[in-house]
């Protein structure tokens, strides 16, 4: 049998080992026993890839030629991410799960073997590292066609735990140093299975949009003594014309210089470095947020809008004191049957052009009627 934890919100959180040696962690509010034995045949795990720096950029690039093999879009009735029925004999053994969280079966980043530490920048000789981490997957819900706006409150709570859960656990690992759970959603944006899920990568470096905010909030600090999120937070909130929802713990908005069609920020109003920091009162009040927000996006134009959902916190060894945790929501639909594509100046530049104003999405957004 596999362990059992006892975390808040009556979540209670069952680990099992699946045949080939991961873990799959069910996170349960009903007492669910959770004992049936994964039944596939043992297969061996993929073995840990290549990490290179561009020194172009100082950014480190994983190469994880094992993933070209992965499965791609399956009919409902072979998706992997349901629970096992019958001869389908999926990832999840149970016949049902609310939460649950595994091990990806082709992770871009694994845990290393014995020692280890990132090479040393020093440009084109940068020794060739190894690509240190961990990739899971985190099922929102059994029901295949649904999506995180069709989950009830409970089940978002249920969610939030489960997140929160993993932050925390990653975080004792030596070899993290920063942690982002992210959900993509859409075909347009590459989703390779429709079941409602998401991701939590572990890195072993701080990822190039992590840097780049964290270097931009110490620098605040050092000139104001201010933290920089809580800034603009308290700017959104006195320009008051581009929240799109809050409530007594949350508030949600359009940022002023949004870089997609629609993106949307939502933090908790008590700051904190990362989900472990959130009281009891910000985690059982981001359900209603959340739900509403998401509602919200497909609500634009009725139909189902690709995003990107990502937490950003503070990396788990630095930058904790100036960095904030927040959730940012960004898709690239401006219309039906439109998407902002990023090329040129987007993708060779990194310099982002918005054609429309993030008032006027801010708007279209509190105009939904839910």
């Amino acid at each position: 049998m596999g362990e059992s934890k006892k975390l808040k919100a009556g979540v209670i959180r069952n680990d099992r080992h699946m045949a080939d040696g991961r873990t799959i962690r069910y996170y349960d509010t009903a007492g669910q026993a959770r004992n049936v034995e994964d039944a596939r045949p043992q297969e061996e795990q993929p073995g840990i890839g290549e990490l290179r720096l561009d020194p172009l950029v100082n950014e480190w690039v994983v190469m994880a030629a094992h993933r070209q093999g992965r499965i791609f879009l399956p009919p409902k009735e072979l998706c992997p991410l349901c629970p096992t029925n019958g001869e389908l004999l999926t990832e999840i053994p149970e016949s049902d799960f609310e939460v649950v969280v595994f091990d990806n079966r082709s992770p871009s980043l694994r845990p290393p073997a014995g020692d280890w530490a990132l090479p040393d920048m020093v440009g084109p000789d940068t020794d060739l590292g190894t690509a240190a981490g961990k990739c899971e997957v985190i099922c929102f819900t059994a029901e295949h066609g649904k999506s995180f706006k069709d989950l009830t409150p409970q089940r978002a709570r249920t969610l939030l735990e489960a997140w929160i859960d993993r932050t925390s656990e990653l975080s004792q690992e030596s070899f993290i140093q920063h942690i982002a759970p992210f959900e993509n959603r859409g075909e347009e944006i590459g989703v390779t299975l429709s079941h409602p899920h998401g991701q939590i990568y572990a890195y072993s470096y701080i990822p190039p949009r992590v840097e780049k905010m964290l270097a931009a909030a110490k620098k605040y600090k050092e000139q104001t003594g201010k933290v920089l999120f809580d800034e603009i937070v308290a700017r959104e909130i006195r320009d008051n014309e581009r929240i799109v929802a809050r409530n007594d713990r949350w508030i949600a908005f359009v940022p002023y210089a949004a870089r997609y069609p629609f993106e949307i920020h939502i933090a908790p109003l008590n700051p904190v470095a990362d989900l472990t920091g959130l009281t009891d009162a910000d985690r059982d009040a981001f359900p209603e947020i959340a739900l509403e927000v998401t509602r919200r996006l497909d609500g634009v134009f009725g139909i189902e809008m690709a995003y990107i959902a990502a937490w950003h916190q503070a990396p788990v060894q630095v930058g904790r004191d100036v960095m904030r945790l927040h959730w940012q929501i960004t898709s690239v639909r401006r219309a039906p049957g439109k998407l902002k594509y990023l090329a040129g100046s987007e993708s060779a530049m990194g310099a982002f052009i918005m054609d429309m104003r993030p008032e006027q999405s801010a708007a279209q957004l509190r105009e939904v009627v839910l």
